[in-house]
């Protein structure tokens, strides 16, 4: 290998290394999202904001979310970050009320025509459980 392939390529893993750190650092090194979030999961801008510490990729998935409802999965391509990271920052911004689940398609129907709440439509319930009763889970688990 000669002095110049080997220094075209440390550009190219530099890239690689510094994607990596500047995704570990966008979540502060945190790898699940407290919500569980399927790569199919839309999402809708909500009534809050997203707040001051949060990175400023946040305000990129607001901004996205309200031209039109997105999934996690677009918006990571979007933003071009891993989706783990992606989902993180999506929590945050749920638990902020700048996002919010979208319920659009909140029915399916099943082989009898009858409406069938959706998987979406089950999570959003869940995760607006956890906030209004947060101590409801620890409560039962100590019982």
């Amino acid at each position: 290998m000669t002095a110049r392939e080997t220094s075209d390529e440390r550009p190219e893993s530099a890239d690689a290394e510094s994607m990596f750190v500047r995704s570990y650092t966008l979540t502060g090194g945190r790898t699940t999202a407290r919500h569980p979030l399927r790569l199919d999961t839309v999402l809708q801008p909500g009534p809050g904001r997203p707040g001051p510490g949060l990175p400023p990729e946040c305000q990129e998935i607001v901004a996205l979310c309200r031209e039109h409802q997105r999934s996690v999965a677009e918006l990571a391509g979007r933003l071009r970050r891993p989706v783990t990271a992606v989902a993180v920052l999506v929590s945050d911004l749920l638990d902020a009320d700048a996002l919010a689940l979208s319920l659009s398609a909140a029915y399916t129907t099943d082989e009898n025509a009858a409406p069938v709440p959706s998987d979406q439509l089950l999570l959003a319930a869940v995760v607006g459980l956890r906030k209004r009763f947060p101590d409801a889970v620890s409560h039962l688990r100590a019982g």
